[in-house]
């Protein structure tokens, strides 16, 4: 297929959404979730306040114009059209944002708005030739025209062609019908010239003059109309990534999500970097055997307790949650973003995690329910962060000996009988990022480590109670 032959296609294409538009059909062929087309909405009902703001400077500016412009009726005439007109148009405006900052407003509405738009324009250019004294075709070469355009484009703001065809076929046949005033009314039939240097220098008629005005108006509406097609799409693809991006948040942690939605190049697995990190795993004692003596709903409603207490504290603290193993929480700090207090980070997050779960227990005690016990292990060191797995499932991870120790220090410490346990080395470099310990904290060297080649130092850190 040649260039000319896909431009053609695709202007068809475009000539295709318009017509389905304008006889009222959806402008896609797939129906879009309802939580994308409430988004489009939405960013719909911010352009109707925006535009009502622009048409009220606009009345402003209307009123600024007529204030300045010499009237050559009489102060006490019966009829004075244009402060009337300004005065009905100002009203209707301060209702319709009142409205649109209330309420959505329902199509006739935009649609009568329009139309009054284009009306209130019509009418002021046809004012003119009342309220300088003059023939009707005096009113044809007013440049007040112009803002034609402007209500034109202002309904572009909604990304919905249907107002702006609408806004330009009402412009077109506004001034058709002024023209064919100023032609049948006060014998406009004897000014009609073919002469152009006439025209431009008495009140006579062009016609062709006239009629290149109205073909303008009705290709800028065009031009614009196909610029809604192509924009709407970008838009309904814009609020569809960033709806799944938001969604995306809710199954990684944001840092994840906010990786993969801003990635500069495709991801591919196997690509990752090297980092200095800490390893948080929390783990919900006794759960396999609890969940095989309890109901499968008072089991899952534990765990999303359990969950809702610890996740927001280690995101509050800097920390990454890497994956849910079951009853256990493998988080990161210093993984997916790089920092120089990520050991630091990570205890903090520790102490209040301790003493959220201590007052979970006291609650559940008074509660009449058994407390949980929940430990808490880190390590820090160099590990490996990046992507894993083949094109069609891909999972960011963390691999490293501080994970894999991190692990089995879970199982080390019911040896140790503390709830919470870190390496030694952890401990120190946090304390060197400025960690100030609140609970009380012991080492226990060379202890050795089931899985661990050697014997390992570590610090139990213990609750203040």
């Amino acid at each position: 297929m040649t260039a000319n032959e896909k431009e053609t296609g695709h202007i068809r294409y475009m000539l295709e959404r318009i017509k389905h538009t304008l006889l009222g059909n959806d402008y896609d062929d797939e129906q879009l979730p309802s939580r994308v087309e409430d988004a489009i909405q939405s960013q719909q009902d911010q352009s109707e306040i925006l535009i009502a703001w622009v048409q009220l400077i606009l009345v402003g500016i209307f009123w600024v114009l007529y204030a300045l412009s010499p009237k050559t009726f009489s102060a006490d005439a019966m009829f004075a059209p244009v402060p009337y007109a300004l005065f009905s148009y100002l009203a209707f405006t301060l209702i319709r944002l009142g409205f649109a900052k209330i309420w959505r407003l329902p199509g006739w509405f935009l649609s009568l708005s329009v139309i009054a738009d284009m009306s209130l324009l019509m009418f002021l250019i046809w004012s003119f030739h009342i309220q300088y004294g003059q023939e009707p075709s005096f009113y044809l070469k007013a440049p007040t025209l112009l803002y034609v355009f402007i209500f034109i484009a202002l309904r572009a703001l909604r990304f919905d062609m249907r107002y702006v065809v609408l806004a330009g076929c009402s412009a077109a046949l506004g001034w058709t019908i002024l023209l064919g005033y100023a032609v049948y009314a006060e014998n406009g039939m004897e000014k009609i010239t073919q002469d152009y240097v006439l025209y431009t220098m008495s009140h006579n008629i062009l016609l062709g003059a006239e009629f290149d005005k109205i073909i303008s108006i009705l290709v800028v509406t065009f031009v614009l109309a196909l610029v809604i097609v192509r924009a709407r799409k970008l838009l309904i693809n814009s609020v569809a990534q960033a709806t799944a991006a938001e969604d995306l948040s809710r199954f990684f942690s944001p840092e994840i999500a906010d990786k993969i939605t801003h990635s500069e190049s495709w991801i591919e697995p196997g690509t990752g970097q090297t980092r200095d990190a800490a390893i948080l795993h929390c783990d919900l004692q006794g759960f396999t055997r609890l969940s095989m003596e309890k109901p499968a709903n008072e089991v899952i409603a534990l765990l999303a307790e359990y969950q809702a207490r610890l996740v927001p504290i280690i995101q509050r603290n800097g920390g990454t949650i890497d994956k849910f193993l079951g009853d256990g929480i493998l988080a990161t700090f210093g993984a997916s973003v790089k920092t120089d207090h990520f050991s630091a980070d990570c205890l903090r997050a520790v102490e209040e995690m301790m003493e959220s779960t201590r007052i979970w227990a006291e609650e559940r005690q008074l509660a009449g329910l058994s407390p949980q016990t929940i430990r808490f292990t880190a390590a820090s060191g160099s590990i490996l962060f990046g992507a894993v797995g083949d094109k069609s499932r891909l999972e960011y991870t963390v691999i490293g000996e501080p994970v894999n120790l991190a692990a089995k220090l879970d199982k080390h410490a019911k040896e140790e009988k503390a709830i919470s346990v870190v390496t030694l080395h952890c401990y120190e470099e946090a304390l060197s990022q400025g960690f100030q310990p609140q609970n009380k904290t012991e080492i226990r060297s060379a202890r050795d480590v089931g899985g661990v080649t050697g014997l390992v130092d570590l610090v139990v850190i213990q609750p203040s109670v």
